[in-house]
């Protein structure tokens, strides 16, 4: 690392303590939603492979899950592998799910966070299903953050599968159709949602600069402020999290009133 990089660390950390010591906790989002997006063109920059890209974006995981904890964060939803991600070639998307597997097992043998899936389980191969079941398991105990893996997450698909899941929940109940009809709600379906019984995001951020939602958490996010980010998710730094804190904390949520 030349001078003027050191210089440039030291500037940015000196900056992210300021910003830090102006933060106030009682205005920190409870439930941050993350699209984690950038990885292959980061890579790209670099000269790397994809492989090697989502290997870097993987890596950052645990370190914002820190800063989460530091911050008084309780929950986090990691967009980790979309159902349109399955389209991907089968050379970069087999290398993809084994980094994501990965992923699962470092966060449930970390000890500090509660690992919950959040997906269609039934596009996943048989070892990541056995992997989210057991880390789940291994988690279930923990106090810390919650942290949700939407891995096979897609929003409509989300959506879909909570109406299936009424229905089915409705016919073993022996409820009529008619019946259902006048009872469902807003709260009904939430019931059915894969965050059933969670709070819904109050802040999502995305990197990369792109600036749209994708289908991620399209229910769960009526009411959520959004955070867009230039920086690649790979190269997304503790300043970077605590300037969208800071963003959050200035605006004043209204809930349609």
């Amino acid at each position: 690392m030349n001078l003027r990089d050191k210089l440039r660390g030291l500037l940015v950390g000196l900056y992210a303590r300021r910003v830090e010591g102006h933060l106030d906790h009682a205005q920190v989002p409870k439930h941050i939603g993350v699209i984690m997006d950038g990885n292959r063109r980061w890579a790209k920059a670099a000269g790397s492979t994809a492989a090697q890209g989502h290997r870097a974006g993987a890596d950052k995981i645990e370190e914002f899950l820190g800063w989460c904890s530091e911050t008084d964060v309780e929950v986090v939803t990691l967009w980790l592998l979309s159902t349109d991600n399955f389209d991907r070639p089968q050379e970069e998307l087999v290398p993809l799910l084994g980094i994501i597997e990965d992923v699962v097992r470092t966060l449930a043998a970390d000890g500090r966070w509660r690992v919950h899936h959040v997906g269609a389980t039934d596009l996943l191969p048989d070892g990541m299903r056995r992997t989210l079941k057991e880390a789940e398991e291994a988690t279930a105990h923990v106090e810390g953050i919650l942290v949700n893996v939407a891995i096979g997450y897609g929003g409509r698909q989300e959506i879909a599968d909570a109406v299936r899941s009424m229905l089915l929940d409705a016919r073993e109940k022996g409820t009529s159709l008619e019946d259902l009809a006048d009872t469902v709600d807003v709260d009904m379906i939430g019931r059915h949602l894969y965050t059933s019984a969670q709070p819904d995001p109050d802040l999502v951020i995305r990197t990369s600069g792109e600036q749209r939602l994708s289908g991620f958490m399209l229910w769960q996010t009526a009411h959520s402020e959004y955070y867009f980010c230039e920086v690649f998710w790979p190269a997304f730094r503790k300043v970077d999290f605590l300037r969208a804190l800071r963003d959050y904390a200035a605006r004043h949520r209204r809930y349609g009133g």
